[in-house]
């Protein structure tokens, strides 16, 4: 019989957890990296965006090492970075970082790069970087005031999170729309599922106790 794989996710975000749970997969664990996420000197969008999850991963997988935890588990982290041609826009903190990414996202079609990495139990390493462009409506005053006062940009990747208010401000969007929230499914299930894990499980587990009841 094959052993069973438990997903171990780098990462604390609420975004990424809800994203897993809607392609029915739960996280055995969640094990958030702090890491130093500045760029580095003319570090292109793509290249910080691989190189963020990579560095992820590997903290966590270094964590489960430590303390003999690895057997059976894989390790899966993500990074999403904002950027307009060359320019990385900084995950808003302040009000101040919100309003100048938005005066820039503005009219204007912007890329939304996520890197994901999956380190296997044995410590082979898989990734993926997925690429959605969007572009926004040219936004009033108004809808910058009233969406910061809004509270939602706080610490997203770009100062927005287009799962929410600011879903109203995209014109257009070609790519992945769960790459934008912060987790491209597709890409991430092809990923896990190649190294074995058994991702319709949940499936059959929700059907058998459905129909038990």
């Amino acid at each position: 019989m094959a052993q069973r794989l438990y997903l171990v996710l780098a990462s604390g975000s609420p975004r990424r957890v809800e994203l897993l749970q809607q392609a029915g997969i739960e996280p055995e664990r969640l094990l958030p990296a702090d890491i130093d996420e500045t760029p580095q000197k003319s570090e292109h969008p793509r290249s910080l965006a691989k190189r963020l999850a990579k560095t992820k991963a590997e903290a966590a997988f270094d964590v489960l090492n430590e303390r003999g935890e690895r057997e059976g588990r894989m390790v899966l982290a993500a990074d999403t970075v904002v950027s307009v041609g060359r320019q990385i826009l900084p995950k808003a903190e302040l009000a101040e970082e919100a309003v100048a990414n938005l005066r820039i996202l503005s009219g204007r079609t912007h890329r939304v790069h996520t890197g994901v990495c999956l380190i296997g139990p044995d410590g082979t390493q898989r990734q993926r970087l997925v690429e959605t462009r969007v572009r926004f409506k040219r936004l009033s005053r108004d809808d910058i005031d009233s969406y910061i006062a809004s509270g939602e940009w706080r610490g997203k990747a770009g100062g927005y999170a287009i799962q929410g208010l600011a879903g109203s401000f995209v014109v257009r969007l070609v790519g992945s729309y769960t790459n934008v929230v912060g987790l491209p499914l597709y890409e991430t299930i092809a990923l896990i599922g190649g190294e074995g894990f058994d991702i319709h499980a949940p499936w059959r587990e929700a059907g058998q106790a459905a129909a038990a009841t």
